[in-house]
């Protein structure tokens, strides 16, 4: 029995590859085959423990793996889709193409976060940022996002659209619009979407600085 295991930024760096296909042990679990592949726990100094993915869907450490089945080893987080509300793009983003997609003659109120590649982090000055994802439940778990604000806030519609590859400083990293019939709703939506997001979306940046560079967790910086 074998799976395939996708990883990502610095695991991907750790071992050199993307995705690997690995027999399985008996009974074993999907935190003891992240065990078993990097021996050294590079989690241990991270700020939130890695996430484990089994079919593009989220899994505690103690999911017996089957075979044939698809294991994302997801680092913290601080394509296109067939859903219209959601994107990840090479090219640069446009917070007015987000806002096209939510407004609507009933929604007064639009509310748009640009988060965008700032030249620093403390004392170190940002070359530029790379950004890679996992693709498919990226794009899944943004959806989420947007279903669950159209859930909680009446009458709301979400977008959000996420640039990866190398980004230059000034360049916009994620877009994110929400549109409701009220101010209040819009700004409250819009800002629980973006905190969720840092933490449920397999996006990783890589910050290069002058004399080196760093993974960093989806929700520093």
């Amino acid at each position: 029995m074998a799976v395939t295991v996708h990883l990502f930024a610095a695991l991907r760096e750790a071992r050199g590859e993307s995705e690997i296909v690995v027999a399985l042990q008996p009974d074993e679990t999907v935190a003891a085959l992240f065990e078993r592949l990097f021996p050294g726990r590079p989690d241990r100094d991270w700020p939130a423990p890695v996430m484990f993915a089994v079919d593009q869907a989220y899994v505690d450490g103690s999911h017996a793996l089957a075979d044939g089945e698809d294991v994302a080893f997801i680092p913290p987080l601080g394509g296109g889709s067939d859903d219209p509300r959601v994107a990840l793009s090479h090219a640069p983003l446009s917070p007015r193409d987000a806002e096209a997609r939510v407004t609507g003659p009933t929604r007064g109120a639009v509310v748009t976060f640009t988060g965008t590649v700032r030249d620093h982090f403390e004392d170190k000055r940002v070359v530029h940022l790379e950004y890679e994802a996992y693709a498919p439940m990226a794009l899944l778990e943004m959806a989420k996002l947007c279903d669950e604000v159209e859930r909680r806030w009446d009458d709301a519609s979400a977008a959000i659209v996420h640039r990866i590859g190398r980004l230059q400083v000034g360049d916009a990293a994620v877009v994110l619009s929400v549109a409701s019939p009220h101010r209040a709703a819009a700004f409250e939506a819009c800002a629980w979407a973006m905190n969720t997001l840092k933490e449920t979306v397999p996006v990783f940046k890589k910050e290069v600085y002058e004399d080196g560079s760093v993974w960093k967790a989806q929700g520093a910086g």
